[in-house]
């Protein structure tokens, strides 16, 4: 399969708006555990989608020194932008193992592990991520898509 830098970060960005939409349901129901977990996949596939400009995502969770890396390649304006994200990507991508495996050497299962105040600081994360992916791929003369 041919790499298409649109299709990918458009897919890449929809994947972010569709996990920050899942968070934003576990946080209103209560589901800490879940909204940290949404809250990762959003802000990782947010990562994704700007690198997607530049060339093909990894498979990792934690993006960030793809980020730093094609900030090389990118106009001035965008670097602030560019390393925000990536010190998104790089705080919450530890989560992506503690929501699936919880923290067995201290026999944690996840949802033992996040509250209300992780799972408040996770969301925030993961809309200003969305946010600053939205505003980044957004094409010239072409507002920014909502979250």
């Amino acid at each position: 399969m041919r790499f298409n830098p649109t299709r990918e970060m458009e897919y890449r960005a929809q994947l972010a708006r569709e996990y920050l939409q899942d968070a934003e349901d576990r946080f209103r129901s209560n589901d800490f555990k879940g909204c940290v977990q949404y809250s990762q996949l959003a802000s990782e596939n947010a990562a994704k989608a700007v690198i997607a400009k530049r060339r093909t995502p990894s498979w990792g969770h934690d993006p960030s020194s793809e980020l730093l890396e094609i900030a090389k390649e990118l106009e001035s304006e965008q670097d602030a932008n560019v390393t925000r994200l990536a010190e998104i990507s790089s705080q919450l991508a530890p989560e992506h193992g503690r929501t699936t495996y919880g923290e067995p050497e201290r026999f944690l299962t996840p949802r033992m592990l996040y509250d209300l105040q992780a799972a408040h600081r996770a969301i925030g994360l993961a809309r200003e991520a969305v946010a600053i992916m939205n505003h980044m791929i957004a094409r010239p003369g072409q507002p920014s898509a909502s979250t």
